[in-house]
């Protein structure tokens, strides 16, 4: 990635060095620039894996990284995409069973990240998913059918990424943070109050565009949130044998950007910790990264065998942190959950998980013609050739099929 010596963001890079605006930034805080960017020395924790709130001064926060409940509205909410988010999950594995789908690489288990993503943003805002994201899509508010499109083969997306400011989940490691630090810098260029958040996995981390989408983003000092699931294995690959260093979160101070690391099933802690990020870089403080630590309870996808790598004490250990039912508990012990409302929302869950299975089931038109319309913007002869041959075959079999009635 370049930008021209004239541009006009170079130019106003020189008029506010990335470092003076970090440190306009963080005087608010009273600390100084190296302990705003440095994540806090424990993660942020509020709710324990028991469903229980845990003392102010048990919470990992500190100086600089100090963040208030999110609202009891915020959190009814959240628990409801949990609990959707989940039945999705569950409902798109038997899918891929059936044959519906072609592949899905299931959050079971990381829904806390999925959901926090996307409800930390405002209307105007752009979310940057992976392909394990389809629960953050969802939750943004694209139909479920839409979303889980790309998943049974077709050929396009299933959804308006302009319409939901959601980017096209995509296979390739990476790609989507270049994407959204395009998009974060465009807006800024043009002047909109745009916030960015560019999901990635552990294993993200370890590629060379996770380097340049974070460099570039600091250097314009862009409204970007990176945030990384570490779910502990890229596919089969732990994350001891990817990176020493003391966390994930740890490599921001080397962008020259502040980092904070979470408890990734902890559904308050999360939303409290991105909605801090993303006010703080609507406000003009740059990017930021966050950490979240969570766990991928099923396999890399339906073609993983994760038997193979990973053993099955270590699966239990995480089931005991389960996202849902912590969320659950803590919100019942408040009173703001009763047994009426979680059945309306199982029922909005199995509701959802319906819509699937019809949109999903029903056949799809081919057009065998479409292998020719989008290669380029003017077919090449030979294409043309092909189609016109692909045409005169089609047209042979209707003839025969008609004629043996």
């Amino acid at each position: 990635m370049t930008i021209s010596a004239d541009h006009p963001a170079q130019d106003q890079a020189q008029r506010l060095p990335a470092e003076d605006a970090v440190s306009e930034a963080v005087r608010k805080f009273g600390i100084t620039v190296e302990d705003y960017m440095l994540p806090a020395r424990h993660q942020i924790q509020m709710v324990d894996p028991d469903g229980r709130l845990k003392a102010e001064g048990e919470q990992g926060t500190e100086p600089g990284h100090e963040y208030p409940l999110p609202s009891d509205e915020e959190l009814l909410a959240a628990y409801e995409q949990l609990v959707v988010g989940r039945r999705v999950n569950d409902q798109n594995s038997a899918l891929v069973r059936q044959g519906r789908m072609a592949v899905y690489p299931s959050s079971h288990g990381q829904e806390a990240c999925q959901v926090a993503a996307a409800l930390c943003l405002s209307d105007g805002d752009w979310l940057f998913p992976t392909y394990r994201d389809a629960v953050a899509v969802m939750a943004r508010g694209v139909d479920p059918v839409e979303t889980m499109t790309i998943f049974r083969g077709d050929w396009h997306s299933g959804y308006d990424p302009a319409r939901h400011k959601v980017g096209i989940q995509c296979t390739p490691l990476t790609t989507q943070l270049l994407h959204g630090v395009g998009v974060a810098h465009a807006a800024k260029l043009r002047g909109e109050d745009t916030v960015v958040l560019a999901m990635c996995g552990d294993g993200a981390t370890s590629e060379g565009d996770f380097h340049e989408a974070l460099n570039f983003a600091a250097v314009f000092h862009l409204p970007v949130v990176f945030f990384v699931q570490n779910n502990k294995y890229a596919i089969s690959v732990p994350l001891a044998h990817q990176s020493v260093a003391p966390s994930l979160a740890h490599k921001a101070v080397g962008y020259g950007m502040a980092g904070e690391r979470v408890d990734g099933n902890d559904v308050v802690a999360l939303l409290a910790v991105l909605d801090r990020a993303v006010k703080l870089a609507r406000e003009g403080s740059g990017p930021l990264l966050v950490e979240a630590h969570t766990y991928r309870m099923q396999a890399h996808t339906n073609a993983d065998d994760a038997t193979r790598y990973r053993q099955d004490s270590e699966v239990a250990e995480w089931l005991a942190k389960d996202p849902i039912s912590r969320m659950k508990t803590y919100l019942t012990g408040r009173g703001l959950l009763d047994d009426d409302g979680a059945a309306r929302i199982s029922e909005k869950a199995e509701a959802v998980a319906t819509q699937l299975r019809d949109g999903l089931g029903e056949d799809v038109p081919v057009d065998p013609q479409e292998l020719f319309r989008h290669v380029f913007s003017v077919p090449t002869p030979q294409l043309k050739e092909q189609s016109a041959m692909l045409a005169d075959e089609l047209a042979r079999e209707a003839s025969s099929e008609e004629t043996a009635k």
